[in-house]
């Protein structure tokens, strides 16, 4: 079982490029390289501090995280943590409802097999 439920698959870059290069018989060099550059243009765009917008898939933005207060939890120490800049994605709606289906199609699995427990699932965050 995959997703939140479960154990998360990992899909690595080099997999997206084996795909995309079967499915548009393309050769993997020339699709490699176009992953690549399009990768390395989001990176530039952020780091310009533009705003990425793709249509029905989502925004990236960056956000700057303010300065604040921290706790060691070995030492319990106070450790200030310094204002940093961040980024946030917004999941746009072809993803969000691809993700809703998926979802509720795991969901429905599981429920066949198991008595599943209603649990509150928070919105994702960027880790940084």
């Amino acid at each position: 079982m995959n997703g939140v439920l479960g154990q998360m698959a990992t899909t690595t870059k080099k997999d997206l490029i084996d795909r995309i290069a079967e499915e548009t018989n393309q050769k993997r060099t020339v699709v490699k390289k176009t992953v690549q550059s399009f990768l390395d243009n989001v990176i530039r765009e952020l780091s310009e501090g533009n705003r990425l917008e793709f249509r029905d898939f989502g925004v990236f933005e960056l956000r700057e995280r303010a300065p604040r207060m921290a706790q060691n939890p070995r030492t319990l120490e106070r450790v200030p943590v310094p204002a940093k800049k961040t980024v946030k994605f917004k999941v746009g709606r072809l993803m969000k409802e691809a993700i809703e289906i998926k979802g509720e199609t795991e969901g429905a699995k599981a429920d066949s097999q198991v008595e599943v427990m209603p649990e509150k699932v928070a919105e994702p965050t960027p880790a940084g």
